[in-house]
């Protein structure tokens, strides 16, 4: 019977350690690439706005995640409010710039996981959780001795700090990072952070070094590496670069999610070709680029042009 990693931490006093030393890091802050060193745990805010406590907009299965992550049961998602990217595009603006949600306690948090597995979804998706993790890392030891048993996806942007994830071995079991561009300019315009391409590379060898290719039994996602990249019109994500690195660095047994569900948000229209939908040519044209660089593992997810 599969158990989660972090048990085996919890049980050797190990994750107290973990839970320290990533509060430590916010105070200054250096849990991200931003590096803001604001002092978070005195109620100062840096770029992603949140201070001492979590902050989530909403929680519950979603049907929507990949297929391995949604089983019959659904993915039991936690959406954090704010984020340490500030992409223009963003398809959850409201939550993202605009602090849609609200303060919660930690313990409030650990008791929406366990709800989570008492609704009989699959695994525990923290969507957005990069700058709040030593909360949700407290969290889940306050679950895991009520009885939490799920696995842990860490469902982020890619922009993460490799020492950070090093306090995450064995806590995390899924890893689902965005790979979003080759080009650390179009990141800094787009996104509003720096150095963006060498952040994404360091932080998915530190993942996949972590948990290895994704593992599925039954059709459900155990552990391992997820990657979504998704196409942006006018070859602004630098798809055949980013998918080329993730064949020959990390592996070509990556499961990969190429998504094709871009569409103007927020202020995209300040920047075109952001202002119009994707092209079927264009995304036709990034699975070639996956077959050709030797990706065997793409999630067969339904595309809204066939």
């Amino acid at each position: 019977m599969f158990e989660p990693s972090y048990l085996e931490l919890l049980e050797s006093g190990e994750l107290d350690r973990r839970i320290e030393a990533l509060y430590a890091r916010m105070s200054p802050c250096v849990l991200c690439p931003n590096e803001c060193r604001v002092d978070r745990l005195r109620g100062e805010k840096g770029l992603c706005r949140v201070g001492d406590r979590p902050m989530i907009s909403s929680y519950g299965p979603h049907f929507g995640e990949e297929a391995p992550l949604v089983g019959f049961g659904g993915s039991g998602t936690i959406f954090f409010t704010y984020c340490n990217l500030a992409c223009v595009y963003c398809q959850n603006w409201e939550i993202s710039h605009l602090g849609e949600g609200e303060e919660i306690s930690v313990e409030e948090l650990a008791r929406i996981m366990l709800l989570l597995q008492a609704r009989g979804c699959h695994n525990i998706n923290l969507v957005t959780p990069t700058h709040q993790v030593p909360f949700i890392v407290e969290a889940v030891k306050k679950a895991a001795e009520e009885g939490l048993r799920l696995p842990l996806v860490y469902n982020c942007g890619g922009y993460e700090s490799v020492e950070t994830l090093k306090l995450l071995e064995g806590i995390v079991d899924i890893y689902m990072p965005d790979f979003k561009y080759a080009d650390e300019k179009v990141a800094l315009r787009l996104s509003k952070v720096r150095k963006y391409p060498q952040m994404a590379r360091k932080a998915l060898k530190e993942m996949h070094r972590q948990v290895g290719d994704l593992v599925i039994k039954d059709g459900i996602a155990l552990r391992g590496l997820l990657v979504r990249h998704l196409v942006l019109p006018g070859g602004l994500a630098g798809t055949p670069e980013v998918l080329r690195f993730i064949a020959r660095e990390i592996s070509p047994e990556t499961y990969i999610n190429i998504m094709d569900q871009y569409r103007p948000c927020g202020e995209a229209w300040k920047y075109p070709p952001l202002d119009r939908p994707l092209y079927r040519e264009e995304y036709e044209e990034a699975l070639a680029w996956a077959e050709r660089v030797g990706l065997k593992r793409l999630d067969p997810g339904r595309s809204r042009f066939w």
